[in-house]
Order: structure tokens, then C-alpha cells, then sequence
């Protein structure tokens, strides 16, 4: 799991160069987990992670230049993606 998420939050960070890894690393989880718990709660079977990847890299590829705007408009989501300035990104 930890490698497609490493390799989508990289492909995030050549799309949006305000995100730190972390935080690119932070947005991967976040809609690797919503698609996941969508297609659940829907009553789909699971498809795997190669597919999940697939979704999540569509949504990268659509939204991930603006996903920084997206915290602005929604502030529940602040708190996982707020840094602190004394640690290492």
C-alpha cells in the first residue's frame, strides 16, 4: 500500500509545487479512503488497489493543481493538512 501511495503522492506533487510531500502524502489517503469507503457503502466489491489507484490518479490528474484552494472552502479538513513549521516535510 505504502508504494501507491509514495508514487501518487509524488505524481501529486509534480501537479501542485505548493504541497509539501506530507501533505501530498496526507491527500492521497484521504481519496484513496473515500473511494474506497464510497464503493463499500454502495455495496460494489472490491476491485483492488490497482483500481483504486486508477480512480485516484484521475482525480490527481483533474484536480491536483487546485486541491490547496480546496482547504480554504473547507475547513474540517484543515486539520489534516496544516503543517508545523518545526518539523521536517
Amino acid at each position: 500500500m505504502n508504494d501507491y501511495h509514495d508514487r501518487l503522492a509524488k505524481l501529486l506533487l509534480e501537479k501542485n509545487e505548493l504541497l509539501s510531500y506530507n501533505q501530498a502524502l496526507t491527500w492521497v489517503e484521504l481519496m484513496w479512503e473515500d473511494f474506497e469507503t464510497t464503493a463499500a457503502k454502495a455495496g460494489r466489491d472490491y476491485l483492488g488497489s490497482e483500481m483504486t489507484e486508477r480512480i485516484v490518479k484521475q482525480w490527481i490528474d483533474t484536480y491536483g493543481e487546485r486541491l490547496h484552494d480546496f482547504v480554504a472552502k473547507n475547513p474540517k479538513y484543515r486539520d489534516f493538512l496544516i503543517q508545523d513549521k518545526n518539523k521536517i516535510n
